[in-house]
């Protein structure tokens, strides 16, 4: 979807001026795969307008593979207000009757899909219409020739006056998945006290191959089969936060698809979430590919430290 932002960053109701970028969780993931090498296909539907036209040019200019992008002529392109506060950043959807929201469970009969090495989905596709429900269902249904993934992103907005609450949706949706992703925060908000910690949450999604449980700016677990692995989060000057739950997903996907150790992936993970977060964008810069390499290679008891070094280089 399109996204706008003020500029400079403060209350949406105090600007003057907005900046026009593109957004979206999936396709964001797409990018910054395309980031890290792995090469990424981006499958959706777009308006047949002007937002429409610059979200598939800039997700393409990252060298991801849009050809699976539809144009829809009778429905727009999505579009989204980022409000910054003093409590954070509120968003707001503009997506109802979206070109996006018109997909569903046929999509996954397309090629750009079937062709796949891996699948990935969110908690958002499944909130924007019963359609697209019942398309990230499908996708999670029954014998699979490849993994999929799917990171929970729950965002309350988009379930209002939906027929089932979000909190049983994406419990059964997130049983179903290989790799899962989410947010212990959020965890919180949808299962209430069954999620007090991350081995909480493993207790109520013990199905996932992977699954891995985000802990903000402290830490963050992954679950493979009975094993777990915890990487604490380097410390990062954030500038606005939105994007970097699906950074951090492009990161660990990007090591795990490689055949990376789980601990590995969790810095990779957080290695992307901290190039989004320096920006007021959703995609920031990664730092060079020998930065990289280095920060992943540290000492476990300073990999944190290392990269607090490496931080003037990353801006």
């Amino acid at each position: 979807m399109a996204a706008m932002a003020p500029a400079p960053l403060g209350p949406l109701d105090a600007a003057h001026h907005l900046t026009l970028d593109m957004a979206g969780a999936e396709s964001n993931v797409a990018c910054y795969l395309a980031d890290h090498g792995v090469p990424a296909r981006w499958v959706s539907a777009l308006g047949d307008d002007p937002l429409g036209r610059m979200v598939r040019e800039r997700v393409a200019a990252f060298g991801v593979d849009v050809s699976g992008v539809r144009t829809d002529p009778a429905r727009p392109t999505g579009l989204l207000f980022k409000d910054p506060g003093r409590d954070g950043t509120h968003v707001h959807y503009y997506r109802r009757d979206s070109a996006a929201a018109g997909l569903g469970p046929g999509l996954l009969a397309e090629d750009a899909v079937r062709t796949a090495g891996l699948l990935h989905l969110t908690g958002i596709t499944a909130a924007l219409s019963p359609s697209c429900h019942d398309l990230v269902r499908a996708a999670l249904s029954g014998a699979r020739a490849r993994p999929v993934s799917f990171d929970v992103n729950h965002r309350a907005a988009l379930w209002t006056g939906a027929p089932e609450p979000a909190a049983d949706v994406l419990l059964s949706l997130a049983r179903r998945a290989d790799i899962v992703f989410v947010g212990l925060d959020e965890a919180q908000d949808l299962w209430g006290a069954a999620a007090a910690d991350p081995d909480d949450v493993r207790a109520l999604l013990p199905e996932p191959a992977t699954l891995v449980v985000k802990d903000g700016g402290r830490a963050a677990t992954a679950y493979t089969g009975s094993r777990r692995h915890t990487v604490p989060a380097p410390r990062v000057d954030v500038v606005e936060p939105v994007g970097a739950g699906d950074a951090f997903a492009a990161g660990f996907l990007a090591a795990t698809v490689r055949g990376d150790h789980p601990a590995r992936a969790l810095r990779l993970g957080h290695l992307t979430a901290a190039s989004a977060l320096r920006v007021s964008s959703d995609h920031g810069p990664l730092p060079s590919p020998r930065t990289v390499e280095a920060l992943l290679s540290a000492d476990d008891a300073a990999w944190t430290e290392a990269f607090a070094r490496t931080t003037p280089r990353l801006h």
